[in-house]
Parts: structure tokens; sequence; C-alpha cells
């Protein structure tokens, strides 16, 4: 993208937060001092002030994001969210699509599965000090789009956001940006656990966010994750060699010179978080990993299903098939309409525990 920030575009950048929640020329900053919510704190100075810099969503409440008419490309959103991420629920609908391309907790959406901080510093997604969501995903849209945020919790929740996009028009061949939830919690005894199932259309599978809960000691990351492409049947077209292996680690993500840790990294196209235990009540390692496909993109021309096999060692060098808690989001683009995605969980199901 460098090489091009040099060029002269037909776009209009906008720009939609609960300071201007229509991204409209010259319309940022107009809440009136009564009606916002940090009214108390701009008494003393009124309307043009940082008066709405936040929304109050009740529980059990959905609230619009965005809707935007028009065609365009949404190119960065920012958030950073009080309370339990696994209760605030993204929907992003393209095109007047009567189901949503996009349903996912926005933690992880933003790869913080786990309900707590890790910073990511990588190109499609970045989280940064003290809980900032940033995600630099493309999303095309050629007549219009709405972005919505539910709060599936028992208590209200605030949230800061800014969603940046150009107003221009893009190309009739696009492919739309889909993102898709999953969670299991425990993987039945010997079964691989499914990533994404049902995508039909054309596109190309582009990332894949995982938070795995380990509930054996020993090296868990010996499955395979396995791409069934256009109608595989029993065997997929692409296999990989091991889960480490396919977010372009090695040998357990140990420290290779101890042998005693895992080792954190965060990388343009992949990385591991360590959430480590506490001794006490958080007892348990818990990683996040992701994998983006950017400039290995998976194209599909029908169909596609993503799966990985959770497995560990037991004694006399078995693999051992494992029952852990594992939540993923698959990250695609392809052509409308699409499958209606399972539905969700429900809030306990989804709970960080």
């Amino acid at each position: 993208m460098l090489d091009q920030l040099f060029q002269i575009k037909n776009a209009q950048t906008r720009s939609i937060s609960p300071e201007n929640p229509t991204g409209g020329r010259g319309k940022g900053g107009m809440c009136p001092l009564e009606e916002g919510t940090a009214r108390q704190a701009a008494r003393e100075l009124g309307l043009g002030w940082k008066v709405n810099p936040y929304y109050n969503v009740d529980a059990k409440t959905t609230i619009t994001l965005a809707d935007i008419d028009g065609s365009g490309v949404i190119n960065h959103i920012w958030m950073t969210l009080k309370k339990s991420w696994r209760n605030s629920i993204l929907r992003f609908y393209w095109d007047g699509q009567e189901n949503p391309s996009v349903e996912c907790p926005a933690g992880d959406f933003f790869c913080m599965g786990w309900n707590e901080y890790a910073q990511i510093s990588s190109l499609a997604v970045c989280v940064n000090p003290g809980s900032a969501f940033n995600c630099y995903w493309q999303m095309p849209f050629k007549t219009h789009c709405r972005i919505t945020l539910e709060n599936i919790g028992d208590e209200a929740m605030r949230v800061f956001y800014q969603i940046d996009y150009t107003l221009q028009e893009v190309p009739e061949d696009i492919a739309y940006f889909h993102a898709q939830f999953r969670r299991v919690n425990p993987l039945p005894y010997k079964e691989a656990y499914t990533i994404v199932d049902g995508i039909e259309g054309l596109g190309q599978y582009v990332g894949t966010y995982m938070a795995w809960g380990v509930n054996n000691c020993r090296w868990w990351g010996e499955g395979e994750i396995k791409f069934y492409l256009d109608g595989d049947g029993e065997f997929p077209t692409i296999c990989g060699t091991g889960t480490e292996d396919y977010f372009c680690g090695s040998y357990n993500f140990e420290d290779p010179a101890t042998h005693d840790r895992y080792v954190p990294f965060s990388t343009p196209y992949s990385g591991l978080q360590v959430i480590t235990p506490d001794g006490l009540y958080k007892s348990q390692t818990r990683f996040g990993l992701y994998r983006w496909h950017i400039m290995d993109p998976i194209r599909f021309e029908k169909n596609l299903r993503v799966t990985i096999q959770a497995l560990g060692w037991r004694e006399g060098r078995r693999y051992l098939p494992l029952q852990d808690d594992i939540a993923s989001v698959a990250f695609w683009y392809q052509t409308l309409p699409a499958a209606k995605f399972p539905p969700l969980p429900d809030k306990d199901y989804l709970e960080v525990i």
C-alpha cells in the first residue's frame, strides 16, 4: 500500500464515531451538551468540546454503530469496550443482506478471545494498551453497509469506537468480507474441531484466530489443519503438519535455548499469545493464535470447510486426542449471497470460565 499513497483517487474520506454518528461532512462534534454522554465533564466548555465520545449500551440491547448508503470501503476500525468482550456481539451486513456476513464476539474478532489484554502487532489486527482494538481488513460494499453491536450481558456496557472509510466506486467483481465465530467446550473425544463449514460461493480464505484452552498436561499442538476445497470428500486438498506449524512456529513454540517455556510472538502474519495462570483462580494456561493468509490466500470456487485436530501425547509415544476448550474465528472474502451462519451459542456457553 505504501506505493499507492502518492496516487490521487476519486474517493472521499469519512469517519463514524459517537461524535459523528452519520459520518456526514461537517457533522462532527455537533451533539448538544444536554444530550452528550460526557455532558458532566464538558459542562463548563459546552458544544464542540468532548461532549459525546462514547455510547452506553443497555443490557440485552442492540445499537447501530454504522449505517452507510452508497458504495465504499471500510479501511480501519478502532474500538475499546468496558465489561466482558464475549458479551459484545458484532454483526456486519453488506448491501441489504438479511443475514450478517460477520457475527462474532468483539474480543474474538480482534484476537482477544480470553477477555484479557495481550498486545498484537500484525498487519490485519493490532491490539494496543490498555485495550485498544484495531482492525485493518478492507471491507468493500456496493450499495449499503450496516454494523451493529449487541450487548447480551446482564449489565450496561460502554463502547468507544471509530470506523474510518471512503466513499468511492468499487469494482464489479469484489468479494465481501466475512468472519464467523465458533466454540466447543469440551471438544468430544476423537473429534476434529471445525473452524468453519458450509461456506458456499466463490472467494478466498484469509485468516484464522483461535482461543485454545488446554485441559491436559504436556504439549497439545500435534494436530493437523485441513482445508476441504470445492467438493473434497473424506480427504482434504490442503493438509498441514501440526498446529504450531500452521501458525508459523515450530517445536512447541518453546524457547530453543532453555526448553522450559513458551515464547509469545506477534508478527505481521502470525502470532502466539500465552495467558499464564496465577497459581490460584487462574489455574489454566491458555493460548491465542492467529494466522493471516494475506500473501497466501486460500482460494475456493464453490465451497470450503476447515478443521483442525486437537492432539497431545500419551505414554508409549502415542497421540492423545484432546478434549479442550476451543474457540475460533474464520476470516474470508466471498461473493454474495452467503450461506446463513449457524446460531451463536447462548451467553453461558460463550462465557470465558
